[in-house]
């Protein structure tokens, strides 16, 4: 089984973001971080949605992929990029943004490379959808939508022909 959200979703979701961002990030200036590299593709156009003047300088991207714990179980993709944080973050705020959370261990990954660049006076965490299967106390402070799926399904933002959510079903 194969579903996906269609592009005017996204656009909806995003648009609900911006909002919540406004709301909750207001007179803040905050720095914008995105996961690579679904939660770039989001920042960037959560950045289209809010303006340059709303937030205090340009895109960071994260690569979390030498944070992650499975790492010595997996091993390393050979094209890995570096992260870029071309700011100082410490006492700053920060709107961290990735495309989906399920376990919490991107976040987990992402938040322990940040404190290695400094010490944030605030993280708030951004997702496009947030999804069962939660393995860490972490949640987001905003959230496209949320979804349930079953252990078997998997839900993936692909950027090919603009942003699409797709859900999979694996094989049992």
């Amino acid at each position: 089984m194969t579903t996906s959200f269609t592009q005017a979703d996204i656009e909806t979701l995003l648009d609900t973001m911006a909002d919540q961002i406004r709301l909750k990030l207001a007179n803040k200036k905050p720095l914008l971080v995105g996961i690579h590299s679904g939660g770039v593709w989001v920042a960037k156009e959560l950045a289209t949605r809010l303006g340059s003047d709303f937030f205090d300088g340009p895109l960071g991207t994260l690569n979390i992929a030498y944070y992650r714990d499975d790492f010595t179980r997996i091993g390393m993709h050979p094209q890995v990029t570096p992260s870029d944080l071309p700011f100082s973050v410490d006492d700053r705020n920060l709107l961290l943004v990735d495309d989906v959370l399920q376990s919490g261990r991107t976040i987990r990954a992402a938040l322990n490379e940040i404190f290695d660049y400094g010490r944030p006076a605030s993280v708030t965490l951004a997702t496009l959808i947030e999804r069962s299967g939660r393995e860490l106390p972490i949640q987001p402070d905003i959230i496209g939508q949320s979804v349930s799926l079953d252990k078997n399904q998997h839900i993936k933002l692909t950027n090919s022909d603009g942003l699409q959510l797709v859900i999979k079903s694996s094989e049992a």
